[in-house]
């Protein structure tokens, strides 16, 4: 599990939780035609922009990707991949069939390579199987970012309702204050869910796409390189070109 995502997303809400209850009490914040009009006009139009299978992809990858899934450490890799490309060297290809990977994407291209087939082939279903995995997370990505860009639209839109209403009323001065208060909330409730929720997931997804298309990346480069019978240590000599300088040293230091 991702405990930073989770970390920051709770104490997010939570500082502003406890900002409005310390200053005017949570009920003064709370406005159902308001939340009415953000929150399913935002799902509404979310709906009308894109596919519904998209949306709920979007929600699954988000909660799976960003909440549930560990993050695969590319140091590691280098090791398990360096240990794959000498068992090969010692048992053959098939020293791989009963190998415990963790990664779904490496267990894959172990699959492929047992199996017989050729470096090419094998390169090219990775790369395809890969390019797959990156349209996934840019679709969930768009999904988010359209919500962040829909829900202050929708809360500014319940403004000018409110404020409409509120003009309504100006022959009692005493009902302007606490109208002008109610038509304010809707854009609060727009950019709550666009600056707290929607554009955060998004980048993460975004940061989340990179990642594994590095690692994935370092999977296709060694596992070509394992079945040209490339010498391992040459072959992390590749891998090394997808790890930050700091992963680097580390990667020495190991």
């Amino acid at each position: 599990m991702d405990i930073m995502t989770l970390a920051g997303l709770i104490a997010s809400v939570l500082v502003i939780v406890a900002a409005i209850a310390f200053s005017s009490g949570i009920a003064a914040f709370i406005n159902l035609p308001g939340i009415a009009i953000v929150v399913v006009g935002t799902l509404a139009v979310t709906l009308i922009k894109y596919r519904l299978l998209s949306v709920t992809g979007a929600v699954r990858m988000a909660f799976h990707t960003v909440f549930l899934e560990k993050n695969d450490s590319p140091i590691n890799l280098v090791f398990q991949l360096r240990e794959l490309a000498l068992l090969v060297r010692k048992q053959g290809i098939l020293g791989l069939e009963d190998y415990p990977a963790e990664h779904d994407f490496l267990r894959k291209a172990i699959t492929l390579a047992v199996d017989g087939h050729p470096p090419d082939l094998v390169e090219d279903a990775l790369m395809q199987e890969m390019q797959q995995a990156t349209v996934r997370y840019e679709t969930a990505e768009q999904v988010f970012r359209g919500v962040g860009e829909t829900a202050p639209a929708l809360g500014m839109m319940g403004t000018l309702v409110g404020l409409v209403q509120m003009l309504r009323q100006m022959d009692d001065p005493s009902a302007i204050g606490p109208a002008m208060a109610v038509a304010l909330l809707t854009t609060f409730y727009g950019v709550f869910i666009a600056n707290v929720i929607a554009l955060p997931l998004a980048d993460k997804l975004q940061a989340k796409k990179q990642d594994e298309q590095r690692i994935m990346a370092m999977i296709v480069t060694s596992m070509r390189s394992i079945l040209e019978g490339q010498n391992p240590r040459v072959m992390q000599e590749l891998l090394t070109a997808f790890l930050e300088p700091t992963q680097r040293g580390q990667l020495e230091e190991s």
